[in-house]
């Protein structure tokens, strides 16, 4: 079953507690925790202390923590401590991604690996047996309210098949451009997580909108084809 993540990158900083709290009312057991570093994209977010804050405030909320940043392997441990649950670095930005996702695991949390637009998904062959989950950007990282590259569609694909054909348990995420408007497509797709930013943030009631997307993303597979 498809489950919306919300990506607070959207959400209106000087508000953020009440933010979180909107999409739990809405049912969100997961919140999406954008960090960049202005080198590998070229932006600034949040740093650990926002993670220790929703932690001690939001101690049942799981944080998904999405690492676009140069060197991961020093800033992972220390988010895995303020409090994230999950963590992904990109492929584009790992030396060494086998050991930077055991890595990630042996502190705590699940590791997962992320692929940008133009990267191919045959490069995470000799990880897809270990890796907890892995996520498809569908718009170029660094910035919200893009549009959505419709192509990346052809890589969850691609990964169920891989899933289903090696007999394997990774869950598959994507983030970017994921709206009412193509959000029963995506989960069509075989996506586990859809992160949503300004089509739930950026709406008049967040709640409303989070529940309105996980409906439409459940209905879509219940349709029998």
């Amino acid at each position: 079953m498809p489950t919306i993540v919300p990506s607070i990158l959207a959400s209106d900083f000087t508000r953020l507690g009440e933010s979180v709290s909107a999409v739990q009312e809405g049912g969100a057991a997961m919140i999406h925790v954008d960090i960049m570093d202005g080198h590998f994209v070229p932006n600034f977010t949040m740093g650990p202390p926002i993670t220790t804050a929703l932690r001690q405030r939001f101690p049942k909320v799981k944080m998904d923590h999405h690492l676009m940043i140069e060197d991961p392997d020093t800033y992972a441990p220390i988010f895995i401590k303020a409090g994230a649950d999950c963590v992904s670095v990109h492929y584009e930005a790992c030396r060494n991604l086998d050991r930077t996702l055991h890595m990630i695991q042996d502190h705590g949390a699940r590791a997962g690996v992320v692929i940008n637009p133009a990267t191919s998904v045959f490069l995470l062959d000799n990880v897809l047996d270990f890796v907890d989950y892995v996520l498809v950007m569908s718009v170029n990282p660094g910035f919200g309210g893009q549009k959505f590259i419709t192509r990346s569609l052809d890589k969850v694909r691609h990964l169920v098949c891989l899933r289903e054909e090696r007999q394997l348990s990774f869950l598959l995420e994507i983030d970017g451009g994921v709206g009412p408007d193509n959000v029963a497509e995506v989960a069509k797709a075989g996506v586990d997580w859809v992160v949503a930013g300004s089509s739930v943030f950026g709406a008049d009631q967040p709640a409303e909108a989070l529940r309105t997307m996980q409906r439409l993303a459940e209905e879509a597979i219940s349709i029998k084809v």
